[in-house]
């Protein structure tokens, strides 16, 4: 089962500090006993699997199940952008054309080029019918991230009336299918989303509705229930998603650059763990637990172990002593000098990661019990 573990190496100052077989004479069997960069090799072992093991994954992924992605034809309605987005240019309904000047397979990547993948221009076309290139400011990601819109741009649903319930609210105000609202008491709104945020806080009350009814506003004035139900059904807008199918050949390069973008957006992303906001946001066995559905999905299943693999590579490589990363460092000093840390010096080290390691480890999980006691 692919599920990790320890292995204590013979002659070698690891988490079990055993110093006892340490000050024995070195054994030609033992890891201390071997030249350098066949140590340096063993101590990348573990990341290097990792990491191949979950690129491996996700092509099998692309192979068996393909992926499924939002068109930019899919998005019938265009876009909604949030404050950060609307303050750089972005309007409500607009497509996104290229990112860097190159075109999106994937029309809702453009938020993970914004947030972690250094976007420098985006062109969109505009509702209107009108193209323009919108410069992203640098280091917009940290923007996104301080007001909490890791999401800038998100499919656009508008709040059109599917079905009235009889004897409702809705009915006696004299609401109609096809009806769409575009407001509440003169607040304009624009998604099913804002729609139900603005009845939400109204509960109980009576509010005018803006209605856009054969081009024409109509202002309704109507009685909110006490869980913000006026009575209507709104239409499935949301995008359709399209399935894409590869090759075995085309699987490869697909499951290829889905790894290398997903490697990337967690390393560019890590810098966000030293700030308050992302410190509160780290997890331990809960949020780990989280990534996988409630019910079994052996597509999820696969995605989430290859994501988990990919994340333990890169932590592994830390430079923190007690991980590999730590060890690696070490040895890199030994091969550009020639000499070998003292003892002592690797113990202490070694002490200092566990010590570190432990306390976030206790923070993470703490993490967790928090949320889940406050939510």
């Amino acid at each position: 089962l692919p599920l990790g573990g320890y292995v204590k190496i013979s002659g070698m100052i690891d988490e079990s500090m055993d110093t006892e077989q340490m000050a024995q004479p070195a054994q030609p069997w033992e890891f201390r006993a071997k030249p350098t960069w066949q140590r340096l090799i063993i101590m990348l072992g573990g990341v290097t699997v990792n990491l191949v093991l979950g690129f491996l994954i996700y092509m099998m992924v692309m192979f068996v199940w393909g992926r499924t992605v939002i068109t930019n034809d899919a998005l019938v309605y265009g876009l909604d952008p949030t404050p950060q987005a609307q303050a750089i240019g972005f309007e409500q309904g607009d497509k996104v054309l290229t990112v860097n000047g190159a075109p999106l397979d994937a029309a809702m990547d453009v938020n993970k080029w914004l947030f972690s993948r250094d976007a420098k221009s985006v062109t969109v076309l505009h509702a209107n019918g009108t193209e323009e290139t919108i410069l992203v400011p640098e280091g917009y990601g940290k923007q996104l991230f301080a007001a909490g819109e890791m999401f800038p741009l998100i499919p656009h649903m508008p709040a059109i009336v599917e079905k009235v319930m009889e004897n409702s609210a809705a009915a006696t105000a004299g609401i109609l299918p096809n009806d769409r609202i575009v407001g509440v008491n003169d607040v304009a709104v624009s998604s099913m989303r804002q729609v139900q945020r603005a009845l939400d806080t109204r509960e109980g009350d009576t509010v005018v509705l803006s209605i856009l009814r054969n081009d024409e506003i109509k202002k309704i004035t109507i009685s909110v229930a006490e869980d913000g139900i006026v009575g209507v059904y709104f239409e499935d807008t949301r995008p359709k998603a399209t399935e894409m199918a590869y090759s075995a050949d085309e699987s490869i390069k697909q499951g290829f650059d889905y790894g290398y973008w997903t490697l990337y957006d967690y390393i560019a992303q890590f810098k966000f763990v030293f700030t308050k906001k992302g410190a509160s946001q780290l997890g331990g066995f809960g949020t780990i637990a989280s990534l996988f559905p409630a019910e079994w999905d052996w597509r999820t299943f696969w995605e989430r172990t290859a994501l988990i693999s990919i994340i333990l590579a890169f932590m592994n490589i830390l430079p923190i002593p007690a991980l590999d990363g730590g060890h690696v460092v070490f040895l890199t000093y030994e091969m550009l000098t020639g000499r070998k840390p003292h003892q002592k010096v690797l113990e202490y080290a070694q002490l200092i990661g566990i010590i570190l390691l432990l306390g976030l480890f206790v923070f993470a999980n703490g993490n967790d019990i928090y949320r889940f006691i406050v939510n």
